[in-house]
């Protein structure tokens, strides 16, 4: 194993904090090469010599990539990295989290971060100090017998850069991944815990080393899949990830945090020259060179294709589709805030007069729809195929006279605009969700971070719109496929004839693969029929819990002796103490003895029972109007609240007059264990005075998505 030179602790028999032996030659020669401050004010890189005790380990600066005697100039990464940080809108004084598996890539990221951040604050180098707002999270998905010792020697390499880190487990708790999906579930459980790293630190940018080999892996993927020009983007410099609980504060903005990927400009040789270069380890997982992998498949051909040519011609073919992505992006945010209204009840109003759909072109126009139906369905996964051109007719065709569901979301003409208008509400076809929410978790922890993410959007903005847009990206708006995206770069001169036909090759080789796979799904794919019960699907939530009701609406009930109380003006103490023993009967008959009330969609029924309610006059004649025997048998034992639940359905009958039908249908309701109708937050009806429950409208992913950057 070749190990650093000069530099080294040894964390298994002493203190971290005890550096063993410092060669003042080497620290010089590795601060010429990282740009750092004069030695007064370096950082000092320690590097382990732990002797693992797996093969796995041994691919530190493995002999392939070993240049003895070559000095490596850091200065030209150096002011790259710098350059692309300044384009994420970050400062060297902003919090940030690194995701760091111990590979050459995660390395390499530390490296220049550290550099960065010392270089620009002249942190003293002094023992027991790390590098101040840099933190470094090791993943270990314990799928391997060596992963938790591969953890804890990359935790010491980086430690010893003075970079504090950390490593967290993953627990599976469904069981580990199967072979075809392991890459897929690793990596979803992985982003799940570094943005839970990254609250829990209070820290607003997360950064990953995705490179520019990455980008070109993903390029023929999705090539492959007949991806348009917009999914060729490949990954987003910078993006948003948001919060899977929501934070509860009234103040909060729900900025959630950035995902930042500052080396999309490097490639894959980069990583191993800057950690040559900085005299760093890394460890080589040996999943990265199985053939199972789709990915990995893709990387090995790449490789083999590796002429000068050809990966400039290709990271070109990739530059033009994002400049084309960012384009669509920014026609798309603007038309989301000049032509859609978004309603406190969780629906939304397109006004086609201001969208003028005739006048844009299918990529835009889809991408538009794409992203309001995400964000009214609080789905993320993409509108594709059918469903998009379903869409895309049905605005296309104005005025609108008809309905349609479609990833769902039930679009229909809104009421009095002649079809000029168009809502888009919630369909409540889909299976019901609840999450349960702690309010000491989530209350007020994320208002902190959403100011410094919302300054580095804003920087990020800035710097962003220096550049004007280019016309090759207008041109690329008219390409509706795959094939005349390639096409139209090779008549541009973006691609050769062999770099052209090259990449035709590798679409369909992978696209042969896909097929194969597909079917081989389909042919042991076993259909289910549905079944519908009578009665509407609902939810359990108990009193004083927080529910995230299908990612859109904050339901919360309890029941208030205090309420009840004040609900009524009483002139003695024997109407007070009546009440008093009213109020507890009027709890078990409404709720039930077990406190216990579920939360389901809106349904008709409920409209019936509310106009029922709001007619009565005594408990008879309810009796004579209700079918049902449980309700029956509810307003027969209702007697001192009558009046109030009377008074409520009434204000709710005229609130819910001003809401159009199919927007109704996706409010939340709370019902007892019988079905009975208790509350619907939105228009404030209780059936009872004691009942206190509120729904608020807060979902998960903002409109739009959230801030995106493919520069």
């Amino acid at each position: 194993m070749s190990m650093a030179r000069g530099f080294f602790v040894c964390p298994q028999t002493k203190n971290s904090s005890q550096l063993l032996l410092t060669s003042i030659s080497e620290a010089s020669r590795l601060t010429k090469f990282l740009n750092y401050p004069s030695s007064s004010s370096t950082t000092h890189l320690h590097f382990s010599l732990f002797t693992p005790s797996s093969s796995r380990f041994l691919c530190s600066r493995c002999s392939t990539h070993r240049q003895e005697n070559v000095p490596i100039d850091m200065s030209a990464y150096s002011d790259t990295f710098a350059k692309r940080m300044a384009m994420a809108g970050l400062k060297p004084h902003h919090r940030i989290v690194l995701g760091v598996s111990g590979g050459p890539d995660s390395m390499a990221l530390c490296v220049l971060t550290a550099a960065w951040k010392t270089n620009s604050l002249g942190i003293a180098a002094q023992k027991n100090e790390f590098i101040d707002g840099l933190l470094a999270v090791v993943v270990d998905h314990g799928l391997r017998a060596e992963s938790k010792d591969e953890a804890n020697l990359v935790h010491r390499r980086v430690t010893s850069m003075g970079i504090k880190c950390e490593i967290a487990c993953c627990e599976w708790s469904e069981g580990k991944p199967k072979q075809g999906h392991l890459q897929e579930a690793a990596r979803e459980k992985r982003y799940e815990i570094l943005q839970s790293a990254s609250i829990r630190h209070q820290i607003g940018v997360l950064m990953t080393a995705h490179h520019a080999d990455d980008q070109a892996e993903l390029f023929i993927l999705r090539l492959s899949r007949n991806s348009g020009v917009l999914g060729l983007a490949g990954m987003a410099f910078v993006s948003q990830l948001f919060c899977t609980c929501p934070d509860l504060s009234a103040e909060a903005s729900g900025e959630g945090i950035l995902l930042v990927r500052p080396l999309l400009e490097f490639s894959k040789e980069d990583m191993y020259k800057i950690c040559l270069g900085a005299n760093q380890e890394w460890v080589e997982d040996p999943t990265n060179r199985s053939a199972l992998f789709t990915r990995n498949r893709i990387r090995m051909t790449l490789t083999d294709l590796a002429s000068p040519i050809f990966r400039s011609e290709l990271q070109a073919l990739i530059a033009a589709c994002r400049r084309t992505r960012s384009h669509v992006d920014k026609m798309c945010s603007n038309l989301l805030h000049q032509a859609v209204t978004i309603m406190p009840e969780g629906y939304a109003v397109i006004d086609l007069g201001i969208l003028r759909p005739s006048d844009l072109k299918d990529i835009v126009l889809s991408k538009f729809i794409a992203l309001l139906l995400q964000f009214v369905s609080q789905r993320q996964r993409p509108v594709r195929g059918r469903a998009s051109k379903l869409v895309l007719n049905y605005i296309r065709t104005s005025p609108c006279k008809t309905a349609v569901t479609a990833s769902g979301c039930y679009l229909c003409p809104a009421p009095g605009s002649r079809g000029t208008q168009v809502l888009v509400c919630r369909s409540t076809d889909a299976d019901l969700t609840l999450e349960f929410l702690n309010p000491y978790l989530t209350e007020g922890k994320n208002c902190s971070i959403s100011n410094e993410v919302k300054q580095i959007v804003a920087n990020g903005r800035s710097y962003s719109d220096q550049f004007p847009q280019s016309t090759l990206a207008m041109q690329f708006l008219d390409l509706t496929s795959s094939d005349s995206i390639l096409a139209e770069a090779k008549r541009e001169g973006i691609l050769s004839e062999s770099t052209y036909k090259s990449i035709i090759s590798l679409q369909r080789e992978e696209s042969n693969n896909f097929v194969s796979k597909t079917n081989i799904v389909l042919e042991n794919k076993v259909e289910h029929k549905v079944e519908y019960a009578a009665s509407a699907p609902s939810k359990v939530l108990r009193p004083e819990k927080v529910g995230y009701f299908m990612n859109r609406f904050i339901v919360k009930w309890n029941l208030s002796k205090q309420n009840a109380c004040t609900s009524f003006s009483t002139n003695n103490s024997n109407q007070f103490q009546d009440f008093r023993e009213e109020w507890n009967f009027c709890n078990s008959c409404v709720v039930g003895y077990d406190r216990l009330a579920s939360v389901r969609y809106m349904v008709d029924a409920d409209w019936l029972y509310l106009a029922t309610l709001s007619k009565r006059e005594d408990s008879c004649s309810v009796h004579e109007e209700l079918s049902l025997s449980v309700e029956s048998r509810v307003m027969s034992n209702i007697n001192l609240c009558s009046a109030c639940t009377k008074k409520s359905a009434e204000r709710a009958l005229l609130l819910l007059k001003s809401i159009p039908v199919a927007a109704r249908r996706a409010l939340p309701v709370l019902v007892n264990v019988d079905g009975v109708l208790l509350s619907i937050p939105s228009v404030g009806f209780q059936h009872c005075p004691c009942l206190v429950a509120s729904a608020t409208y807060k979902p998960k992913i903002p409109l739009g998505g959230g801030y995106n950057s493919f520069l």
